[in-house]
């Protein structure tokens, strides 16, 4: 026959009215930490929404400043290669279809009688921007065709920060690549460099 088991040994004198009450303050307490952890998370996730505004914030003004960077100087860069362009619509030049939706936008745009530059300006380029700016470039072309417009548009990246990986994509898509250098934006292009029109 097997050992029998000891119960443990409880005090004496506990009614179960103070068993009961000691369940009931064990579950405030419960309820209250279970609020606390709810106001806590809540907290968090106000905290998450204010700082990825201010990123977002702090992003736009990097693209900002760069684009200021880029803006006075950019049609002398191109210039000096020979497109003598006379108009430059800085800050975001907006294509709108028939209901006045924005078709697409493009940060700087130059041009002369026979070219139009497109450039789109950023802080730090990803290859997605390169990507993302071929489109453009297609649907601008649309955009001049339906109007009309024969002029050749090419299209140019600039950027205060521009990874050699991201500058070589830009190049292969034959878009002009544009580095900050100092206060001032240059062009830097191998040599053999053909744009690409659209």
């Amino acid at each position: 026959m097997g050992k029998t088991k000891e119960l443990p040994a409880y005090p004496r004198g506990i009614t179960f009215e103070q068993v009961w009450a000691a369940l009931m303050e064990d579950r405030e307490q419960l309820k209250e930490f279970k609020e606390s952890q709810r106001k806590s998370l809540k907290e968090t996730a106000r905290i998450v929404a204010r700082v990825s505004k201010q990123m977002g914030d702090l992003h736009n003004s990097f693209g900002e400043m760069a684009e200021h960077l880029v803006a006075p100087s950019i049609h002398k860069r191109f210039n000096e290669l020979g497109f003598h362009f006379n108009a430059v619509a800085p800050g975001g030049y907006k294509v709108l279809d028939g209901n006045g939706k924005i078709i697409t936008q493009v940060d700087i745009l130059l041009l002369n009688s026979d070219h139009i530059m497109a450039v789109e300006v950023k802080a730090k380029v990803h290859t997605g921007d390169i990507e993302h700016h071929v489109k453009r470039l297609e649907l601008l072309r649309k955009y001049w065709e339906k109007n009309d417009d024969k002029r050749i548009i090419q299209g140019a990246i600039a950027g205060a920060i521009f990874g050699s990986t991201e500058k070589q994509a830009a190049i292969t898509a034959g878009f002009y690549v544009l580095v900050q250098s100092g206060d001032t934006m240059k062009l830097e292009l191998p040599e053999g460099f053909v744009p690409r029109d659209w």
